[in-house]
């Protein structure tokens, strides 16, 4: 089976279209190399894969017939992605809540307190440490 229609049937992308543009921008690769969406998959190949700023790992078990449903995919991959790639999500997901962009005027009361409070309980302050 194609590594595109696999990653498809396996549901880590939504569509087959998908699948194929991240095969072609370098995004999937199967036994540390890049690979071309007309790659054939077989069992036991180690597939990593780039998406939302997690590199996944799987290793493939067997091929499907066809797109499976979600509670059957564990038969057809074992995912090996370590545990640190979505902790490095999660740090991302904190990072974006204190941005503010660019032109949206000045910061709300609610903004200041928040901003306040956060340079309050900041690890980096040494006040208590020269007792």
């Amino acid at each position: 089976m194609r590594i595109d229609k696999y990653l498809w049937c396996v549901r880590y992308y939504k569509t087959r279209t998908i699948a194929t543009t991240a095969c072609k921008k370098g995004q999937v690769r199967v036994n540390k190399e890049i690979v071309k969406p007309s790659r054939d998959v077989y069992a036991q190949d180690v597939i990593e894969l780039r998406k939302n700023q997690i590199t996944y790992r799987l290793t493939v078990n067997d091929v499907p017939e066809s797109r499976v449903g979600a509670k059957l995919v564990d038969l057809y991959r074992t995912d090996t992605t370590p545990k640190e790639q979505f902790d490095a999500q999660e740090l991302l997901k904190y990072s974006k809540d204190y941005y503010r962009k660019k032109g949206v005027g000045r910061p709300t009361k609610k903004d200041r307190r928040d901003i306040d409070d956060y340079t309050e309980e900041s690890p980096f302050k040494d006040d208590d440490s020269e007792e």
